[in-house]
């Protein structure tokens, strides 16, 4: 999908309107000369014309671009509808959204005095500059939605010999397919079924790493046994373990069974890939995955070092 540049607007201060200018240099500090460039997730702001139209009616009088103190005006798209993580970008340059909204300051805000209300805190939204370049009125965006990237890898010695099919995986896949859907997030998911193979699933993780793969799940070769050797082949890998989930569901479930003390899972983060070593069975992955899907939006938010607090 495309949207089109209906106007480029800056301000010398934050807090005031902006005004229409021919073009924009975008940094990696944002509008060149804007009041609100700097090293922060809110470089530059958009705001869709439907959003401004919208408002104009019920406040009563025509509203000019830049009036809601946005960088960008636009039209073709619902942008506050976007998420964190989506991007616009064209042959020159590339943005990534940050927020969605902000707090409205009221009357501390002259946008605020002088037009009556504000439409940004609702429907405004905020990006960084990922690629540098100039954007004028009657440039065009293209919208790419954020599609996480899962990879899915099933250690089992007899089902990849073919004694039985691999159930754990597909779960696992269906239901980060229906968790993401439901909050309107795409995803792309693949799955790998190897052996209890330390060098094989090392080379696997550490090559989902290198792609920056959004999330890697494991399944199988979490407990006691003498084959189990996942999270010992994961921990090296990682950068910084996130020890409070695994935590967490083995005592949750371990109270009403004791067995599930037993398992070993770890979580972490390596690079820009969430890690996630899971047990071999099909309803301890469903538990597994019903905590830990919850918690993954937020943490891509925080590798990508989002404030979405």
């Amino acid at each position: 999908m495309k949207i089109k540049v209906l106007s480029v607007n800056t301000s010398e201060k934050k807090g005031t309107v902006k005004k229409p200018v021919d073009t924009i240099r975008l940094t990696d500090i944002g509008v060149v000369g804007d009041a609100h460039s700097g090293k922060w997730h809110r470089q530059v702001s958009l705001l869709a014309n439907e959003s401004i139209a919208k408002f104009s009616e019920e406040a009563g009088r025509n509203i000019k671009f830049g009036e809601f103190a946005e960088n960008i005006t636009t039209e073709g798209l619902l942008l506050h509808e976007c998420r964190p993580l989506d991007r616009f970008r064209n042959e020159n340059l590339e943005l990534e959204v940050t927020q969605i909204g902000k707090k409205c300051h009221g009357d501390n805000c002259s946008i605020f005095r002088e037009v009556g209300n504000c439409v940004m805190p609702k429907e405004g939204i905020f990006a960084r500059v990922i690629h540098s370049g100039n954007l004028k009125a009657g440039d065009q965006l293209e919208y790419l939605p954020k599609v996480i990237n899962i990879q899915i890898i099933t250690l089992s010695d007899r089902a990849s010999a073919g004694e039985y099919a691999d159930k754990s995986g597909p779960q696992i896949k269906n239901l980060a397919e229906t968790f993401f859907s439901g909050i309107k997030r795409q995803t792309a998911v693949t799955n790998h079924l190897i052996s209890d193979d330390q060098e094989q699933l090392a080379q696997l993780i550490e090559f989902a790493i290198s792609q920056q793969v959004d999330v890697v799940f494991t399944t199988g070769g979490t407990g006691i046994g003498p084959r189990d050797i996942t999270p010992e082949t994961v921990r090296p890998l990682l950068d910084k373990e996130i020890p409070g989930i695994m935590e967490l569901i083995r005592v949750k479930y371990g109270m009403e069974k004791p067995a599930a003390l037993l398992s070993r899972s770890i979580a972490g983060v390596s690079g820009k890939t969430l890690i996630y070593t899971l047990p071999g069975s099909v309803k301890a992955v469903t538990e597994y995955c019903n905590e830990i899907l919850p918690t993954i939006e937020h943490s891509l938010y925080m590798i990508e070092g989002i404030d979405s607090h």
